[in-house]
């Protein structure tokens, strides 16, 4: 097996079988699958090792229950701008959502974030050179909002540094999301198979402060890395 085959693989930790296929056999950066170099980059901040602040201590939040219930019908509007930002104990950072590529997906997200959804969730999953995934209730990868909806990847996306897609199952078909999306923190060899939902513009440094962070070798961040709040401003 090459360099370049282990950077397509995807490996599913045993504990986490029903979530997003995003975690790599061995790790990212020895494996020559990509990394910060330190330049300067287009969503306000710069790669590689300028994450040096610290987040402040948070508490880790109690799993929450989550109903079963009919996906939401919203849709972003192509002639309107969705900005999300997302509130961490590790600072703020903003999210465009894509509304002419992935209007059901941020629809969806919309929704959520309208609903308080996503208020003291956490990030529950680090892998450096690679993700940070967050936005389960259940603060372990296994949960989800109560429904899924489908919407197929853009033809030819390329999930590059800071562009933000949603997790899903390895048996659900592409386009599959729930709540629980994930920020690339380095170019990405995935396959097309995860909805887009948009792009970091701002505040990527703060991305990569929570990159930097503990973890262990599934993943979990050793400390709490806590979704304080999401607003949304449309333009």
């Amino acid at each position: 097996m090459t360099s370049d085959d282990r950077c397509n693989l995807a490996a599913v930790p045993r504990r986490a079988i029903p979530i997003l296929i995003l975690v790599l056999v061995g790790a990212l950066a020895a494996s020559g699958c990509g990394g910060g170099d330190g330049k300067k980059n287009s969503a306000g901040g710069t790669t590689g090792q300028q994450a040096q602040a610290k987040c402040q201590d948070a508490r880790a939040p109690s799993p929450r229950r989550v109903k079963k219930r009919k996906p939401p019908t919203f849709q972003l509007s192509s002639d309107r701008t969705y900005t999300a930002k997302v509130d961490t104990n590790c600072g703020t950072f903003e999210i465009r959502l894509d509304a002419k590529q992935a209007p059901r997906t941020g629809g969806s997200f919309v929704t959520l974030v309208r609903e308080g959804f996503y208020n003291g969730l956490t990030f529950h999953r680090i892998v450096k050179g690679f993700v940070i995934q967050g936005g389960d209730p259940f603060g372990n990868g296994m949960g989800g909002p109560g429904y899924s909806i489908r919407e197929r990847p853009p033809q030819g996306i390329v999930y590059s540094e800071g562009v933000v897609a949603m997790a899903k199952t390895g048996a659900e078909p592409a386009g599959t999301s729930g709540s629980q999306f994930f920020v690339v923190t380095a170019d990405a060899s995935l396959p097309p198979d995860y909805a887009l939902l948009g792009r970091v513009t701002k505040g990527l440094d703060v991305v990569h402060r929570i990159e930097s962070l503990p973890a262990g070798a599934d993943g979990f961040p050793t400390k709490p890395v806590v979704i304080n709040k999401i607003d949304l401003v449309v333009a």
